[in-house]
């Protein structure tokens, strides 16, 4: 019950003071409304006067001024095309009158004359051949069945004889009118580049007698097998 009842107190107190605080509030703002006087409204009267517009004076004449006739328009100059420029023709020598032709033909005795048909240049006769200088003719080769000639034994390339390289080289040779050999080529492989070119090497070290053909040198070509075997040493035929 004791409890109870300091619960009721402490609220009667706490509603007086909130009633208190508001009534202080009330007290303060009735009393500032009261302090505050009122301005009375004051009314105003606007008298208007209606007043008459001064006469206008009447607008004086515009006089007209006299004005300058526009400038006449120039007239446009056509301008003429250009003609073309033609080429000027070459004179011509004027034709004699008829009379005096006439006149020329008709004088006995008396021939037109002609101009001089201009000289035809001379015409060099060919150079004679000395006598005594020989003439050298190069003419096909002869393809011969034999020659006089000194043939190197090709040397076997120590590469080819230990992988047992073998074969048979034919090299074709020109032989010219003093006996030197003009042209060399390989007219069958043996199947082997370096078995080829010992064969070409021999050929080019090789010499030969001019072939005689009715006591006369001529040019003849002849094909000089190449024979490369393990068991023997390279030859020729």
């Amino acid at each position: 019950m004791d409890n109870a009842a300091r619960v009721r107190r402490r609220v009667a107190v706490v509603a007086a003071f909130v009633a208190a605080i508001h009534a202080f509030a009330f007290a303060v703002g009735f009393t500032m409304r009261e302090s505050v006087p009122l301005r009375p409204i004051e009314s105003r009267t606007i008298t208007a006067r209606l007043i008459s517009p001064a006469p206008v004076a009447a607008p004086s004449a515009i006089q007209s001024t006299p004005t300058s006739p526009p400038p006449k328009p120039t007239p446009v100059q056509k301008v003429r095309a250009k003609a073309l420029l033609r080429p000027t023709p070459k004179p011509r020598p004027a034709p004699l009158p008829i009379t005096q032709a006439q006149h020329e033909i008709s004088t006995p005795g008396h021939a037109p004359s002609v101009p001089p048909a201009p000289a035809a240049p001379a015409l060099e006769e060919p150079h004679a051949p000395v006598a005594g200088a020989p003439t050298m003719v190069l003419s096909a080769p002869k393809d011969v069945s034999h020659l006089d000639c000194s043939i190197v034994q090709p040397d076997y390339p120590a590469l080819s004889r230990r992988h047992g390289e073998t074969g048979r080289a034919l090299v074709r040779f020109v032989v010219g009118l003093t006996g030197k050999i003009e042209s060399i080529e390989l007219k069958k492989s043996s199947g082997y580049d370096r078995l080829d070119q010992a064969a070409l090497d021999a050929m080019h070290a090789s010499s030969c007698k001019p072939y005689l053909e009715n006591g006369e040198p001529i040019r003849a070509t002849y094909t000089q097998p190449f024979n490369f075997s393990l068991n023997r040493p390279a030859e020729t035929g």
